[in-house]
């Protein structure tokens, strides 16, 4: 897949989006500046700016102004026209009773691991847990809904640590919130956040420091007055310093164990002595605490003087969301942010230490130990700063077409010689990966066994891959179908959370201009193929870094890397590779261009309904075969609709057997789909495959248009299904090791052991398991397959933008 989303971690990298010139075509209107009163916009009362572009589905009101000390701010008002009914601040006093009741039983975030979340997907106790965690998600985003938000970034980061004092900037990001002047108790926001069903975060990246928070709205304007005091009078308490210095340390005792924080730091250390990516941004006990004791350095009087020199309002730049009229929230932060000091001095700049990574050490072979039991190559390239170039973005170009997995993709070769199981490319768009003195372009492929044996011919192929894109040269119409997919998602763009929303805004404010503050991250601007010609020529085999993870590696590295311990070794590329590169190499007949995908939606026209408008979905086809239920959508009025079969057959829970084969079914027909539905994948088009306990599960959402399309594809897969002997022992060899997985876990065999318990003849995963082991064939799964859907019978559900008539078809067309 490509890179396309921006990467966050609380700690060293917050999002970095692309660009920062002020492109073509727009006028740069004056900001209304601190004499213009509000309200005073010449026209209606509460005014937008007509010059911020934004998706003609988004119903937000923005107004930017800059105040008299030069913070730069954004008022998004998502106003409805009338003030917050009765109901709203009933529910939202009844979410503070529970917030409260809820710490009260908790005394802590109750936030789950990752390795918690991944396990929870593994399975369900029913097809009812699956309705809760739909629920679950609607009441998540529902009150979210309610909820203001704001953000601020101010434009210094990790960059500007002092070189004795490495960490310091994310440990003031930590030292800020430790009570104000105004608000003097140490833990006071967060408490009052918690109250009243809020939330606040904050991280450093390498040059910006994000700071965001919600609330419940009637509370908005008095916690942007507590939250405002950091930025004017911050106390820092000397006394905090300690269990702050703590705070950071555990933070970066939990990153050591994370594969790519060990990679980045490890790169890091390849750049040049002088130039900033080699600090350790993180700060730990060592850096912060004993090593200043040791040299007597007074850490509480340069964490003054840093906040002091950096945390000045002509670098920051604010986003604030509620349901208030423009005119009240220009008021509110007027009246609190203006006395946000400006120390006057210019913003740290570190754009004149170009190519830092032009060094000897780069180009070689890196050979490192990983934590998670996983091979991985990793092939990077680094380039002059691309964010200017925001209005074409060439590494998201680039990065579509080697991270593509379709026909004539490396990923899809390398799945046909068993080499890979996952790539992605491109640039992830934090401080580490793009910033103002370079940016990386990097291919990550996840390799198997025997890709591990032949990596070089993996790396090879990615070569091969690359002069051809050099050799054709930039492609008009692929580029426009890019553009047309981004433009097609950011016209019917769904309302994101307010406090994920604010956070990017911010950001935005400080690489685009005005009129791109919603835009710039989002949309391909103007094809100009000599940008990206310019990025490609660049993308050669003596430029890159090669870095190879494996647990085979361990006893081989005797390096290791200074904060996070990795072991590593470094060697040249072997002599007969470096001169296959640097000769005319051939390119493998098998590596082309994507062909034009047919998936993109071009008709967005709403369909006129059909039949009497519902309140719920109603049935509109019953037979011996299978039923339908549909509803079409005249609420929200946008061309996507919703579809779900279950193709339910009682042979699935005849014997542990027949779940297993269901298992592996389901499975084999996922990985049949993941080339033919990749681009449907990439135009937009989701769908899932689920092994319900009764049945197969088919979910397709997306554009209406091209629906029927994907929707026809997986039927068609599923009656002519066929297993390949290699793809069988390998989803085979898989199950195993998932279903053993689950049985090493107390609390997952606890719940087998339960539902065994509770439910009339469930089999449980230890039949399974064994079922597995006892051996399986390719004969054996096409058996199941047929005698699976010789009894079929199938239950639907259209809703959206289809009218009743074509909803049938669907039902026709999997019954048939």
């Amino acid at each position: 897949m490509p890179l396309t989303n921006k990467s966050k971690n609380a700690e060293c990298s917050a999002a970095l989006a692309p660009g920062s010139d002020r492109g073509e075509g727009h006028q740069l209107s004056q900001p209304r500046d601190q004499d213009v009163p509000p309200g005073d916009g010449g026209g209606e009362d509460s005014q937008g700016d007509p010059e911020i572009v934004k998706s003609p589905s988004d119903p937000k009101q923005y107004r930017y102004i800059v105040l008299g000390n030069g913070l730069r701010a954004l008022l998004i008002s998502d106003f409805s026209g009338k003030v917050a009914s009765e109901d709203d601040e009933e529910s939202e006093e009844e979410e503070e009773q529970e917030e409260e009741e809820g710490s009260a039983e908790e005394g802590d975030s109750g936030e789950g691991t990752d390795e918690e979340s991944e396990e929870g997907d593994d399975e369900q106790d029913s097809d009812f847990e699956d309705l809760d965690d739909e629920n679950d998600t609607r009441k998540k985003k529902a009150s979210s809904e309610k909820q203001s938000a704001a953000a601020l970034c101010i434009g210094v980061g990790s960059f500007s640590d002092p070189n004795d004092l490495p960490g310091l900037a994310h440990f003031l990001e930590h030292m800020v919130f430790m009570g104000s002047e105004k608000y003097p108790s140490e833990n006071g926001f967060d408490a009052f956040l918690k109250k009243h069903g809020g939330s606040d975060n904050a991280s450093t990246d390498c040059e910006r420091t994000i700071f965001q928070f919600d609330v419940q709205r009637k509370h908005f304007k008095e916690a942007l007055d507590r939250w405002a005091q950091f930025f004017i009078c911050p106390l820092m308490i000397k006394d905090a310093i300690e269990r702050e210095v703590e705070a950071v340390d555990s933070e970066y005792q939990l990153a050591k164990p994370s594969d790519s924080h060990r990679k980045e730091m490890l790169f890091g250390g390849l750049a040049r002595d002088n130039h900033p990516m080699g600090k350790f941004c993180w700060g730990n006990a060592e850096t912060l605490k004993h090593e200043p004791k040791r040299q007597k350095i007074n850490v509480y009087k340069r964490l003054r003087e840093f906040w002091k020199r950096y945390y000045s309002a002509h670098y920051m730049t604010l986003a604030v969301q509620s349901k208030e009229k423009l005119d009240t929230l220009e008021e509110w932060v007027r009246e609190i942010f203006s006395k946000v000091p400006n120390n006057g001095q210019p913003q740290p700049n570190f754009s004149e230490l170009v190519d830092p990574f032009d060094t000897p050490a780069f180009n070689k072979l890196y050979r490192v130990v990983p934590v998670r039991k996983v091979h991985a190559l990793t092939i990077t390239w680094a380039l002059p700063p691309q964010e200017k170039h925001y209005r074409v973005k060439p590494l998201h170009y680039i990065s579509w077409l080697i991270g593509h997995e379709g026909t004539g993709s490396i990923l899809s070769l390398l799945r046909k010689k068993c080499w890979a199981l996952a790539l992605f490319g491109g640039n992830s768009e934090t401080g580490f990966d793009q910033n103002t003195t370079y940016s990386i372009f990097s291919v990550s492929i996840t390799l198997t066994d025997e890709g591990f044996q032949n990596f070089y011919q993996v790396v090879h192929l990615v070569f091969q891959y690359m002069k051809m894109l050099q050799t054709l040269g930039p492609q008009q119409r692929i580029y426009e179908e890019i553009q047309k997919i981004e433009a097609n998602e950011f016209h019917y763009q769904e309302q994101t959370d307010p406090i994920e929303y604010v956070e990017d805004i911010c950001e935005n404010m400080q690489l685009f201009p005005k009129e791109d503050y919603l835009t710039g991250d989002q949309l391909m601007f103007e094809f100009k193929p000599e940008v990206i010609s310019a990025a490609l020529s660049l993308l050669t085999p003596d430029k890159a870094n090669l870095m190879l993870l494996s647990p085979e590696h361990e006893g081989q590295c005797c390096l290791r890397e200074k904060w996070f311990g990795t072991q590593y070794s470094i060697e040249d590329v072997q002599k007969e590779w470096t001169e296959r590169w640097t000769g005319d190499f051939e390119l493998s007949p098998e590596l082309h261009l994507p062909v034009e995908n047919k998936f993109i939606a071009t008709d967005f026209t709403l369909k006129t309904s059909d039949c009497p408008d519902t309140e719920y979905p109603v049935r509109v086809v019953n037979s011996d075969r299978g039923c339908l239920w549909y509803k079409k959508d005249n609420k929200f009025k946008i061309p996507k609709a919703y579809i779900r079969f279950h193709l339910i057959s009682p042979v699935i829970q005849k014997s542990a057997k027949n779940l297993v084969l269901f298992d592996l079914f389901v499975n084999i027909l996922t990985h049949n789909l993941a080339e033919p539905a990749y681009e449907a994948d990439v135009a937009q088009l989701e769908y899932k495959l689920v092994a319900g306990e009764h049945g197969l599960v088919i979910k397709v959402k997306g554009f209406n248009h091209k629906l029927p399309l994907l929707f026809n594809l997986i039927v068609d897969h599923l009656a002519d299904f066929s297993a390949a002997p290699d793809v069988f022992t390998m989803f085979a060899e898989q199950l195993k090791k998932t279903y053993f997985n689950i049985l090493i876990k107390p609390e997952k065999l606890g719940k087998d052991v339960r539902l065994l318990i509770l439910e009339h003849a469930r089999l449980s995963m230890i039949q399974k398991y064994q079922a597995v082991v006892d051996g399986l064939t390719v004969a054996d799964l096409m058996d199941f397959v047929g005698g699976f859907k010789s009894e079929l019978y199938a239950e639907g559900l259209v809703q959206g933008n289809f009218t009743s008539r074509e909803s049938m078809e669907f039902l026709q067309y999997v019954t048939e």
